[in-house]
């Protein structure tokens, strides 16, 4: 057994101080407030649970600055994320997600849900292993420390009634059903759920997203949806529906779906979309920098959606910054304050954000739990004097504040390093590797 004493930690009803927790095979065995560390492993400052990050593509991480150099849209952008996607091999592959998966660590992030349709080499070919890239992710996740979501995508098309490029071919199977039937040979555990995905209603023609969504009934469903209007024309041109109403009439919505962005969007989406109980994962960092607009985020959770986030193309890893943004581009869109609560929005960080990648039994410091804790410094510039709430985590705190990191009773991250990588340089090298 291993015990934690935190200084003031975020429990289920509230801020509670002096809190002992022990934790027994991964898992928090009991959690009692207002006693004494005795000789527990210490946490100072505001503890919360560990955070979710339901929407990575790990490989997006090299590009970051990069892709800040010019003028231009999200489709120039993608241009020079293909670029990166033909330069990655399993081996160069595993080294710049474990160092990714490390910054994800470093701040805060216990579980990743990784959107993965970069499957095949160059031109198509397939690896001696169908999932040799799945594999590279799974094992740079375990290695770094965290739990993954491998959420494995279905890609076919290179849009509606276009063929794939070049780069598109290593993203393909064919068709749903040799998709699938690579997807079936993925094995999980306790610290790896296999997930679903299509990547989009560009990438997977309205016929075969019925497929995709049954294939695997049940396990996490994830797609990419609306983030472009370009994609909401194109969508509509082809099938006279929204891509929203193509999800709902091809059985893709449900309460074990999220539909990543969800940015433009009609009041018949948003109502198909609540009336499903489907998540909604906003990625206000990503959707900032490539210019893809602010989402109704108060219309889908009013509609019955949930909120989860996502880090997406890694222009920050910072989940602090996603939770804010949500509500601070509500502002702008808005010019009013206050659509969202810290409360709330750490919920979204958390507890549903777990959940929306299969990982029911996280996000929460209570007995039974998985046991991970996230320890936020108090006396930075930024944190200093905020009075160590929920809003001191949502509204002041930034990834730089982030102590130690507990992931499934384990510390990885201690005094702001991780325990055995050493992240900067990792991510250095990994990322010259595939840029040079």
């Amino acid at each position: 057994m291993t015990s934690y004493w935190c200084e003031t930690a975020l429990l289920p009803d509230g801020l509670a101080r002096r809190v002992l927790v022990s934790v027994v095979d991964g898992r928090f065995a009991s959690v009692v407030a207002g006693v004494d560390p005795s000789d527990a492993e210490v946490l100072n400052g505001l503890v919360v649970p560990g955070l979710a990050n339901c929407h990575s593509h790990a490989f997006h991480r090299a590009l970051r600055s990069r892709t800040q150099r010019e003028r231009g849209t999200f489709w120039t952008w993608r241009e020079q994320m293909y670029a990166v996607a033909a330069a990655l091999t399993p081996d160069t592959y595993y080294e710049l997600a474990k160092a990714v998966y490390a910054e994800m660590l470093l701040a805060g992030i216990t579980a990743v849900g990784e959107f993965h349709y970069l499957h095949h080499a160059p031109g198509g070919r397939r690896y001696d292993d169908a999932n040799a890239m799945g594999a590279a992710l799974i094992a740079a996740a375990r290695d770094a420390g965290l739990r993954i979501a491998l959420l494995d995508t279905c890609y076919i098309a290179g849009g509606i009634d276009q063929p794939l490029n070049e780069v598109q071919q290593r993203f393909s199977d064919g068709d749903a059903t040799a998709w699938a039937s690579r997807v079936a040979q993925l094995v999980g555990a306790d610290d790896v759920v296999i997930g679903a995905a299509a990547h989009s209603v560009r990438g997977v023609p309205q016929d075969q997203l019925g497929a995709v969504a049954s294939a695997f009934p049940d396990v996490p469903l994830h797609i990419h949806l609306s983030e472009q209007v370009a994609e909401n024309e194109a969508c509509l041109a082809a099938y006279a529906r929204t891509p929203t109403q193509v999800l709902d009439e091809t059985g893709f919505l449900s309460g074990r779906t999220s539909a990543v962005h969800a940015t433009h969007l009609t009041s018949v989406d948003i109502g198909l979309l609540g009336s499903s109980a489907t998540y909604s994962c906003f990625c206000p960092t990503t959707e900032r920098d490539l210019a893809d607009g602010i989402g109704p985020s108060v219309q889908l959770r009013d509609a019955g959606s949930p909120l989860t986030l996502g880090s997406d193309s890694h222009a920050v890893i910072d989940v602090f910054e996603e939770m804010r943004a949500v509500e601070l581009d509500e502002r702008l869109a808005s010019q009013e304050r206050g659509h969202w609560s810290a409360v709330e929005l750490l919920k979204a960080a958390t507890v549903d954000g777990h959940r929306s990648i299969g990982f029911e039994d996280a996000g929460v410091i209570a007995p039974g739990a998985r046991a991970d804790l996230v320890a936020i410094r108090l006396d930075s510039v930024r944190t200093a004097g905020t009075g160590g709430t929920a809003e001191t985590a949502v509204f002041a705190a930034t990834a730089s504040d982030v102590t130690d990191v507990v992931v499934s009773g384990r510390r990885v991250v201690a005094a702001g390093n991780h325990s055995t990588i050493d992240v900067p340089s990792a991510l250095s090298t990994s990322i010259a590797a595939v840029t040079s």
